[in-house]
């Protein structure tokens, strides 16, 4: 028990002297994750292809428009669901390989979202004219169908008429 409480102690030691370790603990951050400055000369636009492990002609930083996108690179989008499924990833789940880096809507791109990617099998006007053709038929259904009223086979009650026994309690 001890050991166990020199533990905590220690622990909170280290974190209170280094914020960083507090953050990645605690939130799960790693100050690697931040993006840095947006390159504005051709050695930092190289420093920054490094970084992020692709080539300067691969890499094309995102336009300093004030997003905070900084130095990261513009990748394409394609989709997780455009990808090969029979390539080797390291990490299959996701589709990616080690240390390759992320689209900066990579969240929005998993196989199980949308498709960015994705081509269509007929032109847009035909899912619009197919989906207004269902809505329009099931409109049409509906205004005919107001116009008839339909209830169910009502007729009075009937009740035994006076001075006749129908059943009694009686026993034999």
């Amino acid at each position: 028990m001890s050991s166990l409480l020199n533990c905590v102690r220690l622990s909170k030691e280290i974190c209170k002297n280094n914020k960083v370790i507090l953050l990645a603990v605690r939130h799960h951050w790693n100050k690697d994750y931040k993006p840095g400055p947006y390159p504005k000369s051709e050695e930092e636009m190289a420093a920054a292809a490094k970084k992020y492990g692709l080539t300067r002609s691969e890499y094309k930083p995102y336009p300093d428009d004030g997003q905070g996108a900084g130095d990261y690179p513009n990748m394409p989008l394609v989709s997780a669901d455009s990808k090969d499924p029979f390539y080797p990833w390291d990490n299959p789940e996701l589709k990616r390989n080690f240390n390759e880096p992320l689209h900066r809507e990579f969240d929005l791109m998993r196989e199980d979202r949308y498709d960015v990617s994705a081509k269509l099998r007929w032109p847009m006007w035909i899912y619009w004219a197919q989906f207004l053709g269902v809505m329009a038929g099931c409109f049409a259904v509906y205004a005919l169908a107001e116009r008839v009223k339909m209830f169910p086979a009502v007729i009075p009650r009937q009740y035994p008429s006076q001075g006749k026994i129908h059943y009694t309690f009686e026993q034999n």
